[in-house]
């Protein structure tokens, strides 16, 4: 089931990344994060709030992979963060794949709508973004049981972030 939510402002994103990190960092094999959205949407903001949570984040420098693809970051778990906004109409190389399979780090993928859908993760958690009147909105929604069953146990703190207007905790 997908959720909806009201993201006022990037503290808000901010504290949506912290509430990932914290469900994430408990899974052995984390669902990978397919974030689709706009220039500017908040996407790499997430990324900032989510791996600024996790132990060793003091190691790790949160910016966007558009020139290299991919980031990683010594976190627990350790984060492959990649773009794939330079990728538009192509395919991905052997070493995206890889870390698409690789189920001991977090994957996460920026502009995710240029993946082939078929290349997905069984296990994922999707985030669109998508303009408001104020602020942002994001749809989250999951592929496969685990990420399907960490989505549903976080449904009290997502629906506390999307009604709190500071996204503050």
């Amino acid at each position: 089931m997908d959720r909806e939510l009201h993201l006022a402002d990037p503290a808000a994103t901010l504290a949506l990344g912290r509430i990932l990190a914290e469900a994430l960092a408990g899974e052995r094999h984390p669902p990978a994060l397919l974030l689709q959205g706009d220039l500017g949407a908040g996407k790499t903001t997430l990324v900032r709030g989510l791996v600024g949570s996790l132990p060793g984040s003091e190691r790790a420098e949160v910016s966007s992979p558009s020139f290299n693809i991919c980031n990683l970051y010594p976190t627990t778990p350790p984060v492959a963060h990649c773009d794939l906004y330079r990728l538009e109409g192509m395919g991905p190389d052997d070493a995206l794949l890889e870390l698409l399979e690789d189920r001991t780090m977090l994957v996460v993928i920026e502009w995710a709508q240029f993946l082939d859908r078929k290349l997905w993760p069984d296990e994922a958690l999707v985030l669109a973004w998508f303009p408001t009147r104020t602020g942002r909105g994001l749809t989250m929604g999951a592929t496969g049981r685990t990420a399907r069953e960490l989505l549903g146990s976080l449904a009290q703190e997502l629906e506390h972030l999307s009604n709190n207007p500071t996204g503050l905790q």
